[in-house]
C-alpha cells in the first residue's frame, strides 16, 4: 500500500484497539467516523460489552471476521504487546495487512515487529485526518 487513497481503498475491515465508551474522546470519535464512512469497525475493549451498537472483543484474537487494519488508540508502551498479537493473528490466519498508531501515539519497537512480519506500520498520524484528505 504506497498511499493513503490506496490505503483507505482496500483496508475496509478495522479492529480498533482502546475504542472508547466515553463520548468526548478521540477513541470514540474517530472510530464513529470511520464507521460512518462505511467502514467494519471491530471494537476491542475488554471492559464493554458494546459501543455504538457494535459487540466489543476483549482481543484481537477474538475477532471473528477478517481484519484488514488494526488501530491502536492506547499508549505508547502499551503497543508492543498488541503489535505481538496483531502478528501472531496475521501469521496464522493471513490476516491485518497494517497496524496504524494514532496520533502522538509511537514505538519503533513495534514498528520493527510489524515490518519484520510483512505488516505495514503507521504512527503518530491520525486516521480521521489522513481520511479526509484523501476524501
Amino acid at each position: 500500500m504506497a498511499n493513503m487513497k490506496e490505503i483507505f481503498d482496500t483496508c475496509k475491515n478495522i479492529a480498533v484497539v482502546g475504542f472508547s465508551r466515553d463520548l468526548s474522546k478521540a477513541a470514540h470519535t474517530v472510530p464513529g467516523y470511520m464507521k460512518k464512512q462505511g467502514y467494519n469497525i471491530f471494537p476491542i475493549n475488554p471492559n464493554a460489552e458494546t459501543i455504538m451498537g457494535l459487540k466489543c472483543y476483549k482481543s484481537l484474537s477474538e475477532v471473528p471476521e477478517k481484519i484488514d487494519m488494526v488501530n491502536i488508540f492506547r499508549p505508547s508502551q502499551d503497543c508492543l504487546e498488541i503489535v505481538e498479537e496483531a502478528v501472531s493473528r496475521h501469521n496464522l490466519n493471513g490476516d491485518i495487512k497494517l497496524i496504524w498508531l494514532q496520533l502522538g501515539i509511537v514505538n519503533n519497537d513495534a514498528k520493527m515487529i510489524a515490518e519484520e512480519n510483512g505488516i505495514e506500520f503507521i504512527q503518530d498520524a491520525c486516521i480521521y485526518v489522513e481520511h479526509k484528505a484523501v476524501r
